[in-house]
């Protein structure tokens, strides 16, 4: 189950984002019934909650804050249910970082939203071969997406 409340005062591709979330934790093999909560948030709350969560100042793009630790199961495992946890995405950060990294605002939120996910799932990237998995595993479900919705027609 997959809940989203936009407190950030934008506007935002709310149904995208849920259909994205579900579409990766289906390919990651997470049971539906995990439960997920997306957060949108303005610039000064997630100030505050990066102080206070990561003791780093300013606003950022996206905290991952995990429950029942799920992690994906391997192929002989049983889909994993419960928490996953809390995502928390600052739509305006997102925007702004969009360009520079050659995506639009909407496909920054989608890249940044994956993220926050594998973070809820276990994943880092604190060293480098954990980098190279966490970000290819982020590349690989945003390509399966992008094919997904052309295949369906969608943008």
């Amino acid at each position: 189950m997959i809940d989203i409340i936009n407190e950030s005062g934008q506007q935002a591709d709310e149904e995208g984002l849920v259909a994205l979330a579900t579409f990766a934790l289906d390919r990651l093999r997470i049971q539906p019934s995990a439960e997920l909560s997306i957060l949108l948030v303005d610039e000064p709350t997630m100030e505050a909650y990066h102080v206070k969560f990561m003791d780093l100042p300013g606003p950022t793009d996206v905290l991952s804050f995990p429950m029942d630790e799920l992690r994906a199961p391997a192929d002989d495992e049983e889909p994993p249910t419960g928490l996953l946890g809390d995502i928390v995405l600052c739509p305006t950060v997102t925007a702004a970082q969009a360009a520079e990294n050659g995506r639009t605002p909407d496909g920054e939120a989608e890249y940044l939203l994956i993220h926050g996910l594998l973070h809820l799932l276990g994943h880092d990237h604190a060293e480098p071969e954990e980098k190279r998995i966490m970000f290819g595993l982020n590349d690989e479900i945003i390509a399966a997406w992008d094919a997904e919705r052309a295949r369906l027609g969608r943008r």
